[in-house]
């Protein structure tokens, strides 16, 4: 998710700090995230559209790697690291079940040798999918956004950029890419039908089909 244009004072960082915990000073933070920041915009741009491409580009590319001794596969499984996102790791266990439970073709899966990985900190863009200029992909999850929006919503919509679903703002709180355009008070953390579809229509010849997406 991105963009919300909405201030948040020094007492909803301090109770963020309280809610989520405080980075940790060895945390592997990607050098586009900025500490100082105060506030998480969120309308979606070309830029948005171009970065969450290239990070699904990068994932597939990851898991084709892997993937290639066995290419009839019907099923992908896409592997993720939360080692750098502990303060997330209960909403990213649970955003991956959701998923998992959504989809059929193809699974998440927390691993050693991950196609993405998570972070966690303050970012004044908020929360985003990405690459680290080296097509390694990563989701990264900020602290304030996470304190304004439900946070498993926060985590299963960016983790949605993993299977290939793009940002739809001006959705409905029943469609899960549809991120932060129907506001905070939206709890829904579930893809709705389509994007379950949509998810399976993209894997359903596993990684033929994904391929394909990226060419």
């Amino acid at each position: 998710m991105r963009r919300l244009r909405t201030l948040i004072s020094t007492a909803v960082g301090l109770g963020l700090a309280v809610a989520l915990g405080a980075l940790p000073a060895s945390a592997a933070v990607p050098a586009e995230s900025t500490a100082s920041a105060s506030f998480a915009a969120y309308d979606g741009s070309a830029e948005d559209a171009k970065a969450t491409k290239a990070f699904f580009d990068a994932v597939v590319k990851s898991v084709a790697e892997k993937r290639a001794a066995n290419p009839k596969a019907l099923a992908v499984t896409v592997i993720y690291s939360a080692a750098n996102a502990p303060a997330f790791r209960s909403q990213i266990a649970t955003s991956t079940q959701i998923w998992n439970s959504s989809v059929a073709n193809v699974r998440l899966q927390e691993g050693n040798t991950p196609d993405f990985r998570y972070y966690e900190g303050n970012d004044r863009r908020g929360s985003y999918a990405s690459t680290d200029g080296h097509g390694r992909g990563y989701i990264f999850l900020d602290y304030r956004q996470n304190q304004v929006y439900n946070s498993t919503r926060v985590t299963a919509h960016e983790t949605g950029h993993v299977l290939g679903l793009p940002d739809h703002y001006t959705g409905p709180c029943s469609e899960l890419m549809s991120g932060g355009g129907p506001g905070p008070s939206c709890q829904n953390a579930n893809p709705n039908a389509a994007e379950r579809n949509r998810v399976n229509q993209l894997w359903a010849n596993g990684l033929a089909a994904a391929m394909a997406s990226v060419s």
